[in-house]
């Protein structure tokens, strides 16, 4: 970490110790009566150009905002101009209210936890068309959801804070009454809207429908190149040509697309040429799918890979993704790790994550150990088509339900969240290892295989040892399991 980066944090941890500087920030979070957003929003918007009138509080408090913005973007070798216009989105502009808010509530501490959850997933449905082996919900199912009052309800709740992004998943978030309404609704709230669906219902007209919604970002999954591997997969013939005409939809109608891929032993072989045809496709982006042994999943824990195959699977992404080739980021927590390994061994700053992959200034590097990996709980909640609050959405530990409790207090002062964001709390040897705060290790994973959130991620490389010992615990499922396994256990090439 950069000198000048050392510098700001601690100036950060210093400043939030002060009363009188958390009492001036605490007073830029208020918001103000006529427009309800809180003062430091509408400076920041003042900022970015936009005409709104500032009260007088917020006008003196403009120079210093300013001043600080200056320093700050100095300190990273970011552009002051640049960041600035950022401001012009409404969800950046939440986020950095949530930011000073969680400095405000939890501290300048390492993993950072914001304000309130920068993201929230919302498994909107139990319906699907499909039948997936890994589906982390057990999709299909019958078990009651919220009416459709009730989802506006838990939408309204949710726009009250400062929450950045909402993404609906499912389930296919599409079969889910009402969706269209509440993409719009959530996006007039400012909030950033994404959706995560199979894809085989992304119609041009579908699509028309979400952007003209508001919708910006589409996540659709793909788990093969080649048809027969997707639809066996995904327990349906023909999903894979109409997955593929929906990325193609997606694209023309000018959403930001991700192409997924949740990656098995079955499919592992296929990387390589799987990113060949997302850059072919041209998306945005391509994301690796931590596996995770839950719902459905738990049927398959056979197919998960082992710490090295992982290991040189991530290797192989942040390559591609650092070279320009493909934009490419992982669910897995140790890919922020192996990011920032590649990026220093080549003099680079190169941060890498969930849905991100930030390449500039070696200074970035500093923020790795602040974004902390793994995000259950710390950076952003899972909510459940019946209301009930998780972690995250394949973390099935329920924390409250957003239609009987208080989610702001839920999101403060649970102990499932505080022990979740304490990595002094980790079990061995997670809790000594020197990557501790940038990755975390993925806490799903070590509820999935040990019912513990606080137990070692068995993927990890450095816990090797731990996974064999599971290996040789699980047994084999049926001989086509086993045959599968042969057939596809050899490593992939790079793309």
């Amino acid at each position: 970490m950069s000198s000048d980066v050392i510098y700001a944090m601690n100036a950060l941890k210093r400043g939030f110790e002060n009363p009188l500087v958390r009492w001036g920030i605490k007073s830029l979070l208020k918001k103000d009566s006529k427009t309800g957003r809180a003062y430091l929003e509408l400076i920041l918007a003042n900022l970015a150009g936009e005409e709104v009138e500032l009260p007088y509080r917020a006008r003196l408090l403009k120079p210093l905002i300013k001043k600080v913005l200056e320093r700050s973007t100095r300190v990273f070798d970011l552009s002051y101009d640049e960041t600035v216009k950022s401001f012009e989105d409404p969800w950046v502009r939440r986020g950095v209210v949530s930011v000073l808010k969680g400095m405000t509530l939890f501290g300048v501490r390492k993993p950072f936890t914001p304000g309130d959850p920068f993201l929230i997933v919302w498994d909107y449905t139990y319906r699907c068309n499909l039948r997936c082996k890994h589906c982390y919900i057990n999709a299909g199912s019958t078990l009651p959801e919220m009416t459709i009052e009730e989802r506006r309800k838990a939408l309204n709740i949710i726009a009250d804070t400062d929450v950045v992004i909402l993404a609906f998943s499912g389930g296919e978030p599409l079969l889910g009454p009402g969706i269209f309404e509440m993409i719009r609704k959530a996006n007039d709230y400012g909030m950033y809207t994404a959706i995560a669906t199979n894809g085989t219902l992304l119609t041009k007209d579908v699509v028309q429908k979400l952007v003209k919604a508001g919708l910006k970002y589409v996540q659709v999954s793909l788990d093969a190149p080649i048809p027969e591997i997707h639809d066996e997969f995904r327990g349906v013939p023909g999903a894979w040509e109409k997955t593929v005409q929906g990325i193609k939809n997606a694209m023309e109608g000018g959403l930001y697309v991700e192409i997924s891929m949740t990656v098995t032993k079955l499919n592992y072989h296929l990387v390589p040429q799987m990113l060949k045809f997302v850059k072919e496709l041209g998306v945005n982006l391509f994301m690796h799918f931590n596996f995770v042994p839950t719902g459905r999943g738990k049927e398959i824990v056979e197919l998960d890979l082992s710490p090295e195959e992982r290991e040189e699977l991530l290797r192989m992404l942040a390559t591609v993704s650092l070279e320009g080739e493909v934009r490419a980021a992982s669910t897995s927590p140790s890919f922020a790790r192996v990011a920032l390994e590649l990026g220093l061994k080549r003099g680079e700053g190169f941060l890498a994550g969930h849905f991100y992959s930030i390449h500039g200034s070696p200074k970035l590097a500093g923020l790795t150990e602040f974004i902390g990996g793994c995000g259950a709980g710390r950076a952003y909640l899972a909510l459940e088509p019946n209301g009930d609050i998780q972690p995250c959405v394949f973390l099935p530990v329920k924390i409250g339900n957003i239609l009987k409790d208080d989610f702001e207090e839920l999101w403060r002062s649970n102990e499932v969240l505080e022990a979740l964001r304490n990595r002094e709390l980790l079990s061995e040897p997670c809790r000594s290892c020197p990557y501790r705060d940038v990755c975390g290790g993925c806490r799903a994973r070590a509820y999935g295989y040990f019912g513990d959130y606080l137990a070692p991620d068995p993927g990890c490389i450095y816990v090797k040892d731990l996974w064999e010992k599971i290996v040789k615990e699980v047994s084999q499922r049926s001989s086509l399991v086993t045959r599968k396994l042969e057939k596809s256990s050899h490593a992939p090439r790079t793309a």
